[in-house]
C-alpha cells in the first residue's frame, strides 16, 4: 500500500475515497495511515461536513439499560466473559427493566436500548414479553443488543415490536476473528446479521478499533464491509483492555486511530447513524467531543439502575457509572452547546429506511 506523500495527493485521495460507490482499499489505507495533526484534522472536518449535510445538527440520544451481565462468550477483549470469576453477576428483574424504561422516557428520550450479555439463560419467549410490555406502555423505539440468537428467536422479538438491533462484527479479519472469539463462528455472525436485516430490524454492526494483530487494511476492510452491507447504525469504539481477560496488559486502541475510523465510515457510509462511544469518553479524557467533530451524530446515556451499572463492567474504568441515572443527558446538552449543536429528542430512525420509502 503506498503512503500519501503531498497535500495535493492526500486532498486528491480523501475526494477519491468520498465520490467512489466503492472506495479502494488502497485509498482507505492510506488515510488511516494519516499522522500529520494538520491533515488528521481536515480529515475530521470533511467528514463533520458530510455528516452535516446528510443528518443536520441534532445529537440522537439513546438510553441504555444494560440489564444482564450473564455472559456464556470468552471473548478474550471482554470483562463479561464467563471466565471472569471476580465480576458480580446480576439480571433485572422484567419490573426492573420496565421501570427503567420509565426513566429513560421521563428524560424525553425516545429511544431505549437493552442490552445484555450473550447468554443462553435469557428466554426468547419471556424476553418478547419484556419488549411487548414495553412497546405498549411507552412510545419509544427499542433496539435490542444481546448477541447471536437464531433466526426464530429474531423473529419472535420483531414481532412483539422491537425496532432495531445491534451485533458489532469487531473484525472483519476473519483470522483475528477467530483468535479473539473461541467457540464462535465468524460464519455465523454473518449470518445474524443477514437474519435481522431479511426480517426487518434497523440493524446495527461495528468494530473495535487497536485489537492486538489489527491493521490499518483490517480497518480499511471493516469500512467496506459496513457500506456494502449498508447498515443503518454503526458503532466503532477503542479497544480498552481488561485485567480479567486474556488480553490484560495489552496497550489500548489509538484515540486518533478510532477518529479516522469513525470519519471515514462518515464519509463512506454518508448517512448511518454513528455514536460518540462511551469508550471514547474513558479514554483518561472525554474524547467524545472530539468524535462529534469527526462526523459522529449520536450519544447513549446510561439508565442502568444502581449498584447494577458498575457490574456492567465491559472494559476497566468506564464513564458515567456513578452519576445519577440519567444525569448523562443533561450533561450531553452542555456539550451539544458547546460546539454549537443541539439533541434532537426524536426517534431517530434510519436515514436509510427513509430513503428507501421516498423520504429523507
Amino acid at each position: 500500500m503506498k503512503e500519501i506523500s503531498n497535500q495535493m495527493e492526500f486532498e486528491q485521495t480523501l475526494a477519491r475515497v468520498s465520490s467512489a460507490d466503492r472506495p479502494s482499499l488502497e485509498d482507505l489505507v492510506a488515510l488511516l495511515s494519516v499522522t500529520d495533526k494538520s491533515d488528521l484534522e481536515k480529515i475530521y472536518a470533511f467528514a463533520d461536513r458530510v455528516r452535516q449535510e446528510q443528518m443536520g445538527e441534532g445529537i440522537l440520544l439513546r438510553g441504555i439499560v444494560e440489564f444482564s451481565n450473564e455472559c456464556d462468550g470468552t471473548c478474550h477483549y471482554c470483562g463479561l466473559n464467563r471466565n471472569n470469576a471476580r465480576l458480580p453477576r446480576f439480571t433485572l428483574s422484567r419490573e426492573e427493566i420496565i421501570e427503567s424504561v420509565g426513566r429513560v422516557v421521563s428524560h424525553n428520550l425516545k429511544t431505549v436500548v437493552l442490552q445484555s450479555g450473550e447468554s443462553s439463560k435469557l428466554d426468547p419467549a419471556l424476553f418478547a414479553e419484556v419488549v411487548r410490555d414495553v412497546k405498549s406502555r411507552f412510545d419509544v423505539s427499542v433496539t435490542l443488543s444481546v448477541g447471536e440468537k437464531s433466526r426464530d428467536a429474531y423473529a419472535l422479538w420483531r414481532e412483539a415490536g422491537a425496532d432495531r438491533y445491534l451485533l458489532k462484527i469487531e473484525t472483519t479479519d476473519e483470522k483475528l476473528y477467530a483468535a479473539l472469539h473461541p467457540g464462535m463462528s465468524f460464519g455465523n455472525r454473518l449470518r445474524c446479521l443477514r437474519d435481522l436485516k431479511e426480517l426487518g430490524y434497523q440493524t446495527g454492526s461495528g468494530d473495535l478499533i487497536g485489537l492486538p494483530g489489527q491493521t490499518p487494511l483490517a480497518i480499511a476492510r471493516d469500512i467496506l464491509f459496513f457500506k456494502e452491507n449498508d447498515f443503518d447504525m454503526i458503532g466503532i469504539g477503542p479497544f480498552i483492555p481488561h485485567g480479567q481477560t486474556a488480553l490484560a496488559g495489552q496497550a489500548r486502541g489509538s484515540v486518533d486511530m478510532v477518529l479516522k475510523a469513525v470519519a471515514l465510515t462518515r464519509i463512506v457510509t454518508k448517512n448511518a447513524h454513528l455514536p460518540a462511544t462511551t469508550a471514547l469518553g474513558s479514554m483518561g479524557k472525554d474524547h467524545r467531543i472530539d468524535g462529534l467533530k469527526a462526523g459522529a451524530n449520536v450519544m447513549m446515556p446510561n439508565f442502568t439502575p444502581s449498584p447494577y451499572r458498575k457490574m456492567y463492567e465491559i472494559y476497566p474504568d468506564k464513564r458515567c457509572v456513578e452519576e445519577p441515572v440519567g444525569q448523562c443527558a443533561f450533561c450531553i446538552e452542555g456539550m451539544a452547546k458547546s460546539i454549537g449543536r443541539c439533541v434532537d429528542y426524536g426517534k431517530g430512525d434510519s436515514l436509510k429506511k427513509n430513503q428507501k420509502e421516498g423520504g429523507r
